[in-house]
């Protein structure tokens, strides 16, 4: 599907459909062509209602108001009626006002993400038969920003949607067919990317760093581990090293402390955290971000047999700290817990590590919301100012010291899970926080995607199953960055 941005009016461009927005509803709009038909079908014109007025090429669309994320919203809603149709180009308006040059990439976000279809296990599928968006730009002062520019705006919004379209492939791939080993094939195909560069460790590196949390995890499991570590090297003197640290679980199962069956059902999800900073590190690639990229990820099942390990075992990690088991299903912290010491060795600037880690973070924040926790506020105030542009919700989740000493282990240095049953998000970041130097605690954010990487109903532009969780907030995160570096 090609998108692309013209100076053209919108009468004078040739397609087979128009898609036309009712802003606010707003009948009387100059592109709204069929008022009289509208009213006659009781369209009332809420945000993410449409209709299709087949006879006439008409797709419209209910929109409450030109902010960047209803106009995903409402783009998402064209292309599910689109779908439904034969039409092989549309064209739309730009609706952007005068200062917000990235109601266009929104807008064309939306189209992207929207697109999207999970087909790989259906024996017939329909295709998107739509092949061209065309986008006006007739209404925007062309004194403020030039076609070149749109069309670079065009570029970034598309490179973004399909990083998330890109994790959403990984997520929704059965665990069968995605294995530790398959997702580090996958990273390695990011090399293709100019600037990137990957290595792939097995299970006798692990044992020869002594990572011996990430190893316990795996041990039931006839897929051997592998730690990917990819590199994204810009062109230009780097600004500033970021590291993401990515959680990989192609498959949990709980291990000993078994989930029940109902809880299985979508744990191929627990890769969400480790496909995330995959498309992340290459959407920075693609966008030629200034910035020195690395994305580890610990990739691993949690399986059960004979030699699992075991609620009371006593594990060391990579840096020497021993880990009391109390429940083998907290088990992407441990495997967290040796890629953020790992990743801590590269002298991080910005350090992020993202993860499907808790239901408590569900029970807190709802299935839409990443919980964000660290010490620094500014930067977490930082990404949830790019989380909002970008249009994924984040809250934040305070620590406390209290919480902190629900961790204690009369056995080892720290006990994999806390005593208590509340504050279970809070806690497990706090785990993780011990695995965290005292120089990089600043530095550091933890990012919990359990609720938002994987529902399975439709919500919003995503489709049921993964959402690409924390994607678009971190790429825009690094834009900001950029630009706030250009002033």
């Amino acid at each position: 599907m090609n998108i692309k941005t013209t100076n053209e009016t919108l009468e004078n461009i040739d397609t087979q459909a128009v898609i036309t927005f009712i802003i606010n509803k707003d009948f009387d709009h100059i592109w709204v062509k069929h008022k009289k038909v509208l009213e006659n079908a009781n369209f009332k014109a809420e945000s993410e209602d449409g209709i299709l007025l087949a006879e006439n090429g008409y797709i419209y669309i209910g929109c409450a108001n030109l902010q960047s994320d209803e106009l995903r919203l409402a783009a998402a809603k064209a292309i599910k009626i689109l779908k439904q149709t034969s039409y092989k180009s549309v064209k739309i308006g730009s609706y952007i006002e005068k200062t917000a040059v990235e109601s266009i990439g929104a807008l064309i976000e939306g189209f992207v993400l929207g697109s999207y279809e999970f087909t790989k296990y259906k024996s017939k599928t329909e295709p998107l038969k739509l092949e061209e968006i065309i986008i006006s730009t007739e209404s925007y002062n062309q004194n403020t920003t030039s076609l070149e520019a749109l069309n670079s705006i065009n570029n970034s919004a598309q490179i973004i949607a399909n990083a998330v379209n890109y994790t959403k492939e990984i997520v929704n791939t059965a665990p069968y067919d995605y294995t530790p080993v398959k997702m580090a094939e996958d990273a390695l195909k990011l090399t293709s990317i100019e600037g990137v560069t990957c290595k792939v460790f097995d299970e006798k590196f692990l044992e020869e760093e002594k990572m011996g949390a990430f190893l316990a995890v795996n041990r039931a499991s006839i897929h051997p581990p592998r730690l990917i570590h990819l590199t994204y090297m810009p062109k230009e003197k780097s600004k500033k090293r970021v590291v993401f640290v990515g959680k990989g679980l192609t498959y949990d199962s709980g291990g000993l402390s078994l989930k029940p069956s109902d809880y299985m059902i979508s744990m191929k999800a627990d890769k969400s955290g480790g496909a995330a900073v995959m498309a992340i590190l290459k959407g920075a690639a693609e966008l030629n971000l200034p910035f020195e990229i690395h994305a580890i990820i610990g990739a691993t099942e949690n399986m059960i047999g004979g030699n699992a390990y075991k609620p009371d075992d006593v594990l060391t990690a990579k840096n020497g700290k021993t880990i009391e088991v109390r429940n083998t299903d907290a088990e992407g912290r441990l495997v967290l817990a040796d890629c953020l010491v790992y990743a801590q060795e590269l002298k991080p600037d910005i350090l992020i590590d993202m993860a499907t880690l808790t239901g408590a973070c569900v029970v807190a924040l709802g299935e839409y919301t990443t919980g964000i926790m660290g010490h620094n506020d500014k930067l977490k105030h930082e990404l949830y100012r790019a989380a909002i542009q970008s249009g994924e919700l984040v809250n934040a989740l305070s620590f406390n010291r209290y919480l902190k000493k629900l961790l204690k282990s009369a056995v080892a240095d720290i006990s994999n899970v806390s005593s208590s049953r509340y504050g279970g998000a809070i806690t497990a970041a706090l785990f993780l926080d011990n695995f965290i130097e005292e120089e990089y605690k600043d530095k550091w954010l933890h990012l919990d995607i359990a609720g938002p990487a994987y529902i399975e109903k439709d919500w919003g532009y995503n489709q049921s199953g993964a959402s690409g969780a924390g994607v678009r907030m971190n790429l825009y995160w690094l834009m900001l960055q950029n630009q706030e570096k250009d002033k």
